[in-house]
């Protein structure tokens, strides 16, 4: 039976096989090349093979692909020469085309675009003859065999510490002959250039240059296939959360050049400003230039708009008459055909409904858009859009909230400099701000450093001449990105607003010397572990350690946030210990606390020592003496979170680490601890030996040790209850639930409940007057998920513990599993850490299971979570589905949980 699957997808003047719907066969720019040739736009021809075909290909290996594909790649290529007029390998007339990757999202690290494919020592005449301009055929032929060499050969250096081959020869050409840059070399200088790189090649490979130009496209076809498991597109994808199995479409199209002269031009364009969202359409082009010019950093891009040039300059100090003669715009150097790239640019963003990034090239004068796709943008660009496109009818409210990335919102609610600090800094020098936001930190220069140093704990700066995709995991651990070269579309730029890393990028004065480690701006030279700080909004790079305040919402974020609440079914809580926690939360949107950690108040000075006194206490009588001192230090800190949190309830959990915690392990310690405490040395290692245990966490400790010290449990009821009645004579609404943690047995429950219940009465009789307060607990363990029926009956709300609920049904150590865990995503052995996202498979039925038993026993208990899973967008979709009421979180991961609830109210409708 013959094979009859369609691997091959055309778009010519004549046929059109996809559009944007097969994005996921096509990928993103495949599918979006197809759509824009459908509706009318310039695109050069091309065809572009299936993701599907990249999958087949980790099976089938490489002679079998190319059997499978050659009929179809053959017709293609046959249609692309009939619309382009021109015959691939011809060397009279020739055909050359360009080889891209295309996943279904954007996602650096894959392989680099080839261009110029199909040039060899004759085709090269052919196409001087036909242009009538040697000079750029030999160009484009230097361009083709270096990038041949760099990405399907795998020549490109690892390191930037490695040499790079093809530069080297073209470094020492150009100080022989003195030339300043690439456009000083001679027809005849590329000529030399091309016979170099293919003696570096056969040297570096053992192999020939490919002059045959079928046997160049099929070697290109596989080496995207092989880039999409690459070790820098396999970090991209995990630290990205795309999945492995989706592949990669390959794009061929037909040539069209940007360097056949000052008529000629690249560039690449946005829509919308994609790091303020503001609809201002800008972008950056380069007079005779091919497309890796613009984002390679090597030439300083000009601006698409007069206006976006002139703020340009502005920020680089160039007076207005020099930028007019040497930075002018593309509206000014070429107003018809910026024109005619306005209007496109206008109705792509209608056709599509969202912001573009646009790939174009100007050849001899005519415009032809090589891609477009949905930008990337920050956090901030991405609220506002959103927004802004709800305004303008473009998009449904529904939609608006589905296009912000909740974890996207992170960008807007971490600090930004104290401004009294920054009008004191010395600024070193200016780029453009390529990605907003502050950052300090430690300059660091290379890429492993910064990872390195960054899991230490320390704050680092990268600086870099410019970023490739090597740095990746380098930028992703630092906390920004400063480059010497590129513009606002260059790597270190897109990757940084991908990631919502602060970047300044093309701060042109920075010297950079990787050898020494230094970087020199005039007279002012630092060194590597020199602290810098950056302004990622106005591109400032200051001396030193700036600190930072709290960020400014906006009104765009606000709306976003009153929409989230118009949809959402899960509201959401915080976990805070402290009232300014719970203040800064409150401003968030928390509506309530959901955990708030009795322990974490006991390690203060004045309160470890009377927890440390409780501990040595020899029986109840002197537990209860070092108790009374810490319940007045309790109840002040309590009636501060209930004031912080007024009218909102607040879940107190009662102590839940074993007491070990709170006592000395070290000799020094222990022995400060014995004179603070007036006892021996001795007497203390005889208590802390006493309390060790082989699995203190799965030992005595939370409703455990307020069963066997009742007084423990009593204190902190009293004081829980005594805040709550001291605000309300305050007219201040306070509303406790009081949660026992540890919970596995309905007994326990029981016990702890009768203390609570006995405590309060006495602490009512006392006032003469009652308050509402719920008595609950936390499920953490699996065994009470598996009663829950049963424990419901004297628990009237559960909070899921999802942290030790996972640490119990896997058997995983929270605190050691970081050793293999990342091993067993590697080997495909769990998808995701955990502790991270929560288990759905797993610890996801104990959570439904406690869910449908609790409610049959109790149909009006409150259910929610306050594990780290509180606010993680795909497990807040789970805690809806599963029917929970909230989710707690970190403060200022509560606009996220609020957007993630909204979101999945909208996807589970």
């Amino acid at each position: 039976m013959s094979d009859t699957k369609k691997r091959v997808y055309v778009f010519t003047s004549g046929r059109v096989d996809g559009d944007a719907s097969l994005r996921n066969l096509l990928g993103g720019k495949g599918a979006n090349l197809a759509e824009m040739r459908k509706i009318g736009v310039p695109v050069p021809s091309g065809f572009t093979i299936t993701t599907d075909v990249s999958t087949e290909y980790e099976k089938l290996g490489k002679d079998k692909i190319i059997a499978l594909l050659k009929p179809e790649v053959e017709e293609a290529i046959h249609l692309i020469e009939k619309d382009m007029g021109a015959k691939f390998g011809d060397p009279e007339n020739p055909l050359l085309v360009s080889v891209r990757s295309g996943a279904r999202v954007s996602m650096p690290g894959m392989m680099d675009t080839v261009l110029n494919l199909g040039l060899n020592d004759e085709t090269v005449k052919g196409l001087a003859r036909k242009t009538g301009n040697e000079r750029f055929a030999w160009d484009s032929y230097r361009r083709f065999v270096q990038m041949f060499g760099d990405v399907v050969l795998g020549m490109k250096p690892e390191s930037k510490e490695d040499i790079d081959p093809f530069e080297a020869i073209m470094d020492e050409l150009k100080e022989r002959k003195g030339y300043k840059s690439d456009t000083d070399m001679t027809t005849e200088d590329l000529k030399y250039l091309v016979s170099e790189f293919k003696k570096a090649i056969k040297k570096q490979t053992g192999k020939d240059f490919p002059d045959d130009p079928w046997e160049q496209l099929w070697e290109a076809i596989l080496a995207v296939f092989r880039s999409w498991n690459n070790e820098r597109a396999i970090k991209y994808r995990e630290l990205n959360n795309i999945p492995h199995d989706w592949g990669t479409a390959v794009n061929v199209q037909a040539m069209v050049f940007g360097n056949m002269g000052d008529n000629s031009a690249t560039g690449v364009a946005f829509t919308r400003d994609a790091a303020t969202g503001e609809k201002i359409f800008n972008g950056e082009y380069l007079i005779n230039a091919q497309g890796e010019d613009v984002v390679a950093g090597v030439r300083t891009p000009q601006q698409i708009t007069l206006e976006g040039s002139r703020r340009w300059a502005k920020l680089q100090g160039i007076p207005e008459e020099e930028r007019k003669e040497k930075y002018p715009s593309l509206e000014e150097t070429m107003p018809e055909v910026y024109k005619q790239l306005y209007d496109i640019q206008e109705r792509l963003e209608k056709h599509y409904r969202d912001m573009q990034d646009m790939e174009f090239t100007i050849q001899d004068g005519n415009l032809w858009l090589l891609q477009t796709r949905n930008g990337k943008r920050t956090g901030m660009a991405m609220v506002k859009i959103a927004m802004d496109m709800l305004d303008e009818g473009l998009i449904t409210e529904e939609e608006a909230l589905m296009r912000v990335d909740p974890e996207k919102l992170n960008e807007l609610l971490h600090p930004v400099f104290d401004k009294k600090e920054v009008k004191k800094a010395k600024v070193l020098t200016q780029g453009l701000p390529a990605s907003p936001g502050a950052a300090t930190g430690k300059i660091v220069f290379f890429a492993d450093e910064a990872e390195k140093l960054a899991a230490q704990g320390e704050d680092v700066i990268l600086v870099r001449i410019e970023t490739s995709p090597e740095d990746l995991a380098g930028m992703h651990a630092a906390n920004g990105i400063l480059t010497a070269r590129g513009g606002m579309t260059s790597h270190a730029a897109v990757v940084a607003r991908g990631m919502g890393k602060t970047c300044v990028a093309g701060a042109g004065e920075l010297n950079i010397d990787y050898k020494k480690r230094t970087v020199k701006v005039g007279d002012t030279e630092l060194k590597e572990g020199d602290w810098i700080s950056l302004d990622g909004s106005t591109g400032e790079v200051f001396l030193g350690k700036i600190h930072a305040t709290d960020a400014q919402m906006d009104e765009a974020f606000n709306k976003l946030m009153q929409l989230a609440d118009k949809y959402a079914r899960l509201y959401v809580r915080t976990n805070a210990d402290t009232p300014h926690d719970a203040a800064v939360a409150r401003k968030f949107g928390a509506k309530g606390i959901g955990l708030c950690r009795t322990e974490h108040m006991f390690f203060e000075d004045d309160k470890i020592i009377a927890m440390r006194e409780m501990i040595l206490a020899e029986d109840e009588e002197g537990r209860k003496k070092a108790l009374a001192k810490l319940l007045p230090i309790q109840q002040k800190d309590f009636e501060g979170i209930f004031e912080a949190m007024q009218g909102f309830p607040v879940t107190v959990r009662l102590l839940d680490p074993p007491l070990h915690e709170f006592i000395p392990h070290d000799e020094e310690g222990q022995r400060e601890m014995a004179e603070v405490m007036g006892v021996s040395l001795e007497k203390i290692k005889e208590k802390v030996e006493e309390l060790s245990e082989f699995n203190p966490m799965l030992g005595h400790r939370g409703c455990r040790l307020g069963n066997t010290y009742p007084e423990i449990t009593e204190m902190q009821t009293e004081a829980i209850l005594e805040a709550a009645m001291q605000l309300k004579k305050r007219g201040i609404d306070a509303r406790p639930e009081i949660m026992v943690p540890l919970v596995g047995i309905k007994k326990e429950m029981e016990m702890q409940k009768e203390i609570i219940q006995r405590t309060a009465r006495k602490v009512f009789d006392k006032y003469g007057v009652e308050i509402d307060f719920k008595i609950g607990t936390m499920i953490e363990i699996p065994r009470a998920a598996l009663t829950a029926d049963e424990i419901a009956e004297p628990a009237e709300f559960f909070s899921f513990g999802t942290n030790d609920l996972t640490q119990m049904t896997f058997g995983f150590s929270r605190d050691d599993a970081g050793k293999f865990l990342k091993i067993y995503k590697e080997k495909g052995i769990l998808k995701d850490d955990p502790f991270e996202k929560l288990d759905q498979e797993g610890v996801g039925q104990l959570v439904k299971t406690a869910v449908e038993k609790g409610k049959k026993t109790r149909p009006g208990i409150s259910l929610g979570i306050c594990g780290e899973h509180g606010g993680e967008p795909s497990s807040i979709d789970f805690f809806h589905r599963a029917g929970l009421h909230y989710v707690s979180c970190s403060p200022f991961r509560v606009p996220i949980a609020r957007l993630a609830a909204a979101q999945a109210a909208i996807r589970n409708k």
